[in-house]
This record gives structure tokens, C-alpha cells and sequence, in this order.
């Protein structure tokens, strides 16, 4: 039995702000239990619900020393899932209604949290061969396995990965102030460290000193050896591409299912989608007050607001997007310039367009399933769970060729009848916009084969059962070095 501990920021459903918690959530459900036994150690953060807390048992507690403090440790766990859930406690730490504040606080924190982690270990029934580290928040994880723990009998042999799943977030703080949180000697601060153009950098010292290195898809394992999407750190991964696997994403298929989705107005499945999705769009239409017409090509976009997204096309091309055969509907929230964006154009159009300027679980499952299409024009895209939930309800996507967006997506070839979506290779508004207007072309003109478009995704498996053994390849061959 290979026994792995995912530690990790945040996980669902206990505390969600983005995909990271989908997949340290999901993943561990996939394993081969009579091959590997997957926990996962969270922080105990104030603002997991009542419901939660009430199911975590104490388990011990002790004063650990960080740096010149002295501070409480708390260890909860529950089961959930058939998952053991560990939790580090301690509320001066991971109090408030949010797991992320201020960068200068959220450094002192994830050091508390990745030594706390560690410390915890003997007093638990259970030794990891394989710590598996998820983003900068736990980058110091094999730092510190490297430094203090080394020397401890308990700690020889494990083995640890580092997961990115986005490398633009990556822990950077003044040196000075690092060294005083982490209790981490000068010999760590340089170049080939922690250090990174001056400033100390969590995510860098876990790229350094862990065994391996996955990221969320093979295409963005490519892309971060590159200036333009390794955001400074493309050498370090260029340097240690031997130990670099991407792993692409996927999606829970319990949670995300037409066939039984309960927040949906109609279910459906691969087999009977071109009688009933629709009733989908007609009752999402009603809902939305937008134009009643089966005919109308309705796009959906589900996301974060941000130009990382691709918006910036979007706020470039509305009015050639949004015509009169056309309509949009837009779920998320973010940067306060796309806000404005879809309100106003939801005000002029109003039976065009529908800016839900919020997220809600309800009305993103509704958006899939009603949708012809998904728009997903990323400038750059680690993985994306957008596109696969798209293609799970039958709603095609148009995307950018970018990260996982291009290893999931395939274009659509009218010569030999295959793909599942559209995509577009340049990150350009007019190509984009192509791109909107071929799929509309198809969807207007050639029923037949839109709907073998959509059959094709909607059978296209992205669950985490394909996700889930290539990491147990890589946990393999990871305990043979």
C-alpha cells in the first residue's frame, strides 16, 4: 500500500475560491484504494460551515515553534467520502470570512500552515510515502522537509510533487520579512532557492526542492518553459523539465451528470439530447427574460471576470457578437471594468443578452445544459473545468488554443466530420470572432452535424478516473527512484 498526503489551501466542499479546491476535493475519490490510500490535510479555517465542523473529531494538539514564536496546533479529522480529511487548527491563523487576506499575512500563514503540517505527522496514525504539495500556499513544504525535518528518522524516504495549477500566483514577499516567518536560514535566500529577482518566493522553493513537478495539463507543461507564461520562473522549469509531467484535469461526473443534475429544468443524456436539452434553453430563456426563440444561438459564459480570461476580446467584438440571431449569458464576477461591461450591454440589449454578475452553483449548471455553446477565449488557461463541464452538458465549446483549453478541446474538421468544439489559435478579437461565427454557421445550417458535435463531447470522457491513473503512474515511478 502506497499511502499519499495531498496538502493543499483548500479543498470541496469544505472552503472553495477556484478550481485548486475541485481537484483536491475530487481527485482522491479515484485512486486505487487496494493500491494507495489518499488523505488530505486542509487548514481549519473559521468559515467551513457549522455542518463540517460538527462531523471533525479532535484528535491531539500541541506548541510548535515558528521562527522566534511559539504557537498552537491544533489536528481535527473527519471522513468524508470515503476520504480522510486531516485539519490544522489554529484561529489567529485562519480566522476571517475568507482563507486568503493580505499577500504579507497569507506568507506568515502558509508557513505556519506547511510546518504545522509536517510537525503533525508522528502524532498521526498514518505515514505518508508521497506528499503530494498543491500551489505556492504549501511551497514550503518540501523546503522544510529538506531543512529541520531531515534529520528526523520519520521523515527519511518521503517523497514529495509539486502541483501547479496556476503559476502567476507564487507566494512573493521581501526576504527580510520571510526569513523572520519562516525561521529559514540565509542559505535558502539565494538564486538557486527561495530567492527569485530579489524578492523570496514560496512557490519557486517547493519547485526546487520537490521530487517531481505535475502541472494541469500537457500543453501548459510546454508553455510555462516559455518567458511569455512561465512569469519568470520558465528557466527553473526549462532546468527541470526531466521531472515536469502534465496531467490534464477533470471533473467530478457525480456532481456533473444531465443524466440525474437535479439543479437542472429538464435532464438529458448523450442519447435523447436533441429532444430534451432543449427544453433547457426554452425554460433558461423564460428565467432570464431573454427572447423565447429555439432558433436564437445562444452562447454561455461562466468565469471569473478578469483579462486572463479572454474579455478583453469579448469587450472588443460585443456588438458583432451579440446580433439579433444571437444571445449571451454571462454568470461570474470580477474585475469592475467587465462588470460594467455585460450590465450595460444588458441594459441596452435586454432580450439579447443576461449579466448575472454573481456566481451560483444553480445557475451555472442551467447555463450549461441551456447553451449552445461556451465561450472560452483564455489568454492563457493552466487547465480549465469550464470546457469539460461545456462538453459533459452538451454545450460546445469555442475556445483558444492555449494550456488545457487545446489538450481538451478538439476542432471541429468539416472534411472528415470530427471534433468536439472551436478554436481559434491567435489571441485576436477578429479570430475569435471567426471562430463564433463558424460554429453559429453550423449550428444554423447543418443540424445534423452540430448534433454529432455535441455527441461527441457529451461522450468524451474527462472524468477523474483517466486523470487518476496517470498520477498513479507517477506515484509509481516515483517510489522506484
Amino acid at each position: 500500500m502506497v499511502n499519499v498526503l495531498f496538502i493543499a489551501s483548500e479543498a470541496y466542499p469544505f472552503i472553495k475560491t477556484g478550481g485548486l479546491a475541485d481537484v483536491v476535493g475530487s481527485l482522491p475519490k479515484y485512486f486505487d484504494k487496494k493500491e494507495f490510500d489518499v488523505r488530505v490535510m486542509l487548514p481549519n479555517y473559521t468559515a467551513i460551515s457549522v455542518e463540517y465542523k460538527n462531523q471533525m473529531k479532535y484528535v491531539n494538539h500541541f506548541y510548535m515553534k515558528l521562527a522566534w514564536r511559539s504557537q498552537y496546533v491544533g489536528i481535527l479529522e473527519m471522513e468524508y467520502n470515503d476520504i480522510h480529511f486531516y485539519f490544522i487548527d489554529n484561529e489567529f491563523y485562519f480566522s476571517g470570512f475568507t482563507p486568503y487576506n493580505n499577500i504579507y499575512e497569507d506568507m506568515e500563514k502558509f508557513a505556519f500552515f506547511s510546518r504545522a503540517s509536517l510537525s503533525a505527522l508522528p502524532l498521526l496514525n498514518f505515514r505518508p510515502d508521497i506528499i503530494h504539495c498543491h500551489d505556492w500556499q504549501t511551497g514550503l513544504v518540501p523546503v522544510y522537509i529538506n531543512d529541520t525535518f531531515h534529520a528526523g528518522s520519520f521523515f527519511q524516504g518521503i517523497k514529495t510533487v509539486m502541483t501547479i495549477h496556476n503559476i502567476r500566483f507564487q507566494g512573493i514577499w521581501d526576504v527580510k520579512a520571510v526569513e523572520d516567518m519562516t525561521g529559514l536560514d540565509d542559505y535558502y535566500f539565494t538564486n538557486d532557492k527561495l530567492e527569485a529577482y530579489g524578492e523570496a518566493n514560496y512557490l519557486k522553493g517547493g519547485l526546487v526542492y520537490s521530487d517531481l513537478i505535475t502541472t494541469v495539463s500537457e500543453s501548459y507543461a510546454e508553455e510555462i518553459k516559455m518567458p511569455f507564461y512561465g512569469e519568470g520562473l520558465d528557466g527553473l522549469m526549462r532546468a527541470r523539465e526531466h521531472d515536469l509531467v502534465g496531467i490534464v484535469n477533470g471533473i467530478d461526473y457525480g456532481i456533473y451528470n444531465p443524466e440525474r443534475d437535479p439543479m437542472i429544468f429538464q435532464t438529458y443524456s448523450a442519447k435523447d439530447f436533441r429532444k430534451e436539452k432543449i427544453k433547457n434553453k426554452r425554460a433558461f430563456q423564460q428565467q432570464l427574460g431573454l427572447t423565447q426563440d429555439d432558433k436564437k444561438f445562444m452562447i454561455g459564459i461562466c468565469s471569473r471576470l478578469t483579462d486572463q480570461k479572454g474579455l478583453d476580446l469579448v469587450d472588443y467584438m460585443i456588438e458583432e457578437i451579440i446580433t439579433e440571431d444571437t444571445q449571451l449569458v454571462v454568470v461570474g464576477s470580477g474585475e469592475g471594468k467587465y462588470e460594467h461591461l455585460f450590465r450595460h450591454y444588458a441594459w441596452k440589449y435586454p432580450e439579447r443578452i443576461s449579466a448575472n454578475i454573481y456566481y451560483n452553483e444553480e445557475t451555472s449548471h442551467r447555463l450549461y445544459a441551456a447553451c449552445d455553446a461556451f465561450l472560452m477565449p483564455s489568454l492563457f488557461e493552466p487547465c480549465g473545468l469550464s470546457q469539460l463541464m461545456a462538453l459533459r452538458y452538451g454545450a460546445v465549446p469555442i475556445v483558444r488554443e492555449t494550456g488545457g483549453l487545446k489538450d481538451t478541446v478538439i476542432p471541429y474538421n468539416e472534411y472528415d466530420n470530427s471534433g468536439t468544439g472551436f478554436s481559434f489559435a491567435n489571441y485576436n478579437a477578429h479570430e475569435m470572432l471567426n471562430a463564433i461565427r463558424y460554429a453559429k454557421y453550423i449550428f444554423q445550417h447543418n443540424k445534423r452535424r452540430w448534433n454529432q458535435i455535441v455527441q461527441r463531447g457529451m461522450e468524451a470522457d474527462f472524468s477523474w478516473n483517466v486523470s487518476a491513473r496517470k498520477y498513479e503512474d507517477v506515484y509509481r515511478k516515483l517510489m522506484k527512484k
